[in-house]
């Protein structure tokens, strides 16, 4: 493609997974750039936003004739994956290889979001792009199979690997620990899973960005897209409790009585990598991005869910 499509000013975008997290920033994200047709699973007027019905979503691509589409749907419950393999793989990969052939015969720029699961997470240093994926579970193999399905189709696309992502919208792990900090008097919290919490809020207004500035030069493929920084899930949690304390928030307990534990102790259907880090340089260096500390979004969420908690309660899937 020789121009980029969003400085057409009749420019169509259709998205995927308009109720998720990602997808819901992603509305407001993306509006500004064109004619924006959002879809959900649940979608009206003759259109399919279902990724499970792949005639469905093949037919809806042609009769819109988007420029860009943008895939933000997907089968994210990482445990019943377990149990559940012939449908996460349907959506995770079947349906975006549906979708990335489309957009290959079209012309039109394919996004679509993955994950860090799809490495075996060892070691201590940040997952590169060309690193070898090796995923650990069902939920890691589906999403690394949509990954090779799209890079198969031969479409223009970027695809972002991100890692913990969580939205003021519907549940998260900070809402989590506020509730239960509400409620017990200590919590067992893992330590020993290392990534950075990333805002749905940021991973959408990178996406409008690099749809921004996408030129000739811009190679399609993988791009890492994470906060910067690390943590575990135990220090995680106590900053959380820590921040909600300062801002006035009733606790029932103070992160001293949070205690750190490893994975095994607790027993999951799914296992999860204990390496999370995502290194990011080649999505800042290409696109002139500087990606805030994953503090400064996890404190954004908190004062929305601080101050205005009924506003954030619906969540669809």
């Amino acid at each position: 493609m020789g121009t980029n499509p969003l400085r057409a000013l009749d420019v169509k975008i259709l998205l995927f997974g308009k109720d998720g997290q990602v997808g819901w920033a992603l509305q407001r994200s993306l509006a500004p750039l064109g004619e924006l047709v959002a879809l959900g699973r649940h979608s009206a007027a003759g259109l399919c936003g279902d990724l499970t019905d792949l005639d469905g979503i093949l037919a809806t691509m042609r009769q819109i004739s988007p420029d860009v589409v943008v895939n933000a749907a997907a089968y994210t419950a990482v445990d019943q994956a377990e149990s559940d393999p012939v449908m996460a793989a349907r959506v995770n990969a079947v349906a975006p290889g549906v979708l990335a052939a489309e957009a290959a015969r079209s012309g039109a720029i394919f996004v679509h979001y993955s994950t860090e699961y799809v490495f075996g997470g060892d070691g201590v240093n940040p997952w590169q792009e060309t690193d070898t994926p090796s995923p650990l579970n069902i939920y890691g193999k589906t999403k690394l199979q949509g990954e090779l399905a799209i890079a198969q189709a031969d479409c223009r696309h970027f695809i972002f690997r991100t890692s913990w992502v969580y939205a003021s919208r519907g549940e998260n792990f900070g809402k989590t620990i506020l509730r239960l900090a509400c409620e017990r008097d200590s919590l067992n919290v893992v330590n020993d899973q290392i990534g950075a919490p990333t805002g749905a809020n940021l991973i959408a207004e990178i996406t409008a960005h690099v749809l921004s500035a996408i030129n000739p030069t811009v190679p399609s493929g993988i791009y890492h897209l994470a906060s910067a920084g690390e943590t575990s899930w135990y220090d995680y949690a106590c900053w959380v409790l820590d921040y909600a304390r300062r801002h006035g928030v009733a606790l029932k307990m103070t992160s001293a009585a949070v205690r750190p534990v490893p994975s095994s102790e607790f027993s999951t259907p799914a296992k999860r990598p204990l390496n999370s880090r995502l290194a990011t340089t080649k999505l800042r260096t290409t696109f002139n991005l500087s990606l805030p500390p994953w503090q400064a979004g996890v404190e954004r969420m908190l004062n929305e869910v601080i101050h205005n908690p009924l506003s954030h309660t619906s969540q669809s899937s």
